[in-house]
């Protein structure tokens, strides 16, 4: 059973166990593959819009490491897209919030589990920026797409003075371009910029450049929006104002995704 909010995880971990089943838990999406791969469960119950490995990317790496595990999504996210690339990903069903019981039961009951999905682009060419980043230098590299010109320039002072190395840029279109011509290892992307904002420009960064962790950084009255990002892709956000330590601490945690993802 995985989800950030506490209340529903437990919630809805306690009806399964009153119908036999046994739970384990997960808060995010990397705890969910520890889960997985420590206890190789016969399905996943898991929210799509969960910091550290959103739920699509959760998907992914599931079916990839085991594709008999049954993926049941429960999302508060009306959005018809989400709902649709789970299933062509290999859900089983997709829940709504509040969650009908029966359904959810129906869906872990299910006979069958859907077959790994093919893709035209698996024997595609990697992209040019994604190989750029393949080939960087080890240091880490931070590109900043933050509208409010103090906040980018104080982000770059924290991120130099951490060893990074920084590039800063004000909008999504220049975000996009700095990322074709070089790849970074992290992107701090803002979730409302003039223009094209940072919610509409993740698909663009994602599909560019995989391997790449977009850390979004939102106004706290913002948090939903933010929060359907991770379900798109984005590892994790941020709140402003930013707490130094805790950008530190998942920057850092996004890094180590990253090499892991790459066997680094």
């Amino acid at each position: 059973m995985v989800d950030d909010d506490r209340d529903v995880r437990e919630a809805i971990g306690e009806l399964l166990e009153t119908e036999g089943f046994d739970v384990v838990e997960a808060a995010n999406g990397l705890e969910a593959l520890l889960q997985v791969k420590r206890s190789r469960p016969a399905a996943v119950v898991l929210d799509l819009m969960m910091p550290r490995l959103g739920g699509l990317d959760a998907i992914k790496r599931i079916r990839a490491f085991d594709r008999a595990i049954k993926i049941v999504v429960v999302t508060g996210s009306p959005d018809p897209e989400l709902a649709r690339q789970a299933r062509a990903l290999g859900a089983v069903a997709v829940l709504a919030k509040p969650l009908s019981t029966p359904d959810l039961f129906a869906a872990l009951r299910a006979g069958t589990v859907p077959p790994m999905p093919t893709s035209s682009t698996a024997q595609a060419p990697v992209p040019e920026a994604r190989r750029a980043v393949a080939h960087a230098s080890p240091t880490p590299e931070v590109l900043v797409v933050v509208a409010e010109p103090q906040l980018r320039v104080r982000l770059g002072e924290l991120l130099t003075a951490r060893g990074h190395a920084v590039r800063l840029v004000g909008d999504g279109a220049a975000g996009v371009r700095a990322i074709v011509e070089k790849a970074p290892h992290i992107v701090l992307l803002d979730v409302e910029m003039p223009g094209l904002s940072g919610v509409g420009v993740l698909p663009t960064i994602v599909a560019l450049v995989p391997d790449t962790k977009v850390i979004m950084v939102n106004e706290r009255a913002n948090a939903e929006l933010a929060k359907r990002s991770l379900a798109f892709g984005a590892f994790d956000c941020v709140a402003k104002p930013i707490d130094p330590p805790h950008l530190l601490q998942t920057i850092d945690a996004a890094l180590a995704q990253r090499r892991v993802d790459l066997g680094e």
